[in-house]
């Protein structure tokens, strides 16, 4: 498998896992596919169709996750400001990048940040 098909395989499982999160609903603004919760945006994943390296941006409160995103390879605080704000983005093609599980795992976190509480209850079966 190349490493483009392997960035693509890992870029749909996310999509797939943030899409199963209560509330999440996909839109396509900018070019890039994100995922919404509350009409709030909490992953943007690189459209496929874009030409440019598949990565993912999401936000990342933890401090320890935060600092573990921006270790990935060639992983940086998203651009528009976003970074300052706990966005990163990590390239999912780069030798070393995150394991698919990992990624997902960050897809909650950024979930549960921007979520309102009734859908994070409803996440953790309550």
């Amino acid at each position: 498998m190349t490493k483009a098909a392997g960035a693509a395989e890992v870029r749909e499982r996310i999509r797939g896992y943030a899409l199963r999160l209560p509330g999440a609903s996909e839109e396509f603004p900018w070019g890039e596919s994100v995922v919404k919760v509350n009409d709030k945006v909490f992953v943007f994943l690189r459209a496929e169709d874009d030409g440019g390296p598949l990565r993912v941006t999401l936000k990342l409160k933890d401090p320890e996750a935060h600092a573990h995103a921006l270790s990935a390879p060639g992983a940086e605080p998203a651009g528009y400001g976003l970074g300052k704000a706990g966005w990163v983005t990590v390239p999912l093609a780069e030798r070393g990048a995150p394991p698919a599980e990992l990624l997902c795992d960050w897809v909650e976190e950024s979930y549960r940040v921007i979520a309102p509480k009734r859908l994070i209850a409803e996440l953790d079966g309550g």
